[in-house]
């Protein structure tokens, strides 16, 4: 897996956190920011995925089974 993509989205999580609990607090600027990194955060994510079924692809061929539905 890309383990770069895969430290992005650790880093974007933790920095939403605090955001995150502020909003939650009622701060409305915080909350702001808060979906913001939330939308960073979904692209991040598709980011992650996207590089294991790249993985997925070029690994074709060794014997592993696929699950049914992905």
């Amino acid at each position: 897996m890309a383990m770069q993509e895969w430290d992005t989205l650790k880093r974007l999580i933790a920095e939403a956190e605090e955001d995150v609990a502020k909003a939650i607090g009622g701060n409305k600027a915080a909350g702001t920011r808060a979906r913001k990194k939330m939308q960073d955060i979904k692209s991040a994510a598709q980011e992650v995925r996207k590089k294991i079924l790249e993985g997925r692809g070029e690994s074709e061929g060794d014997g592993a089974p696929e699950s049914a539905g992905e």
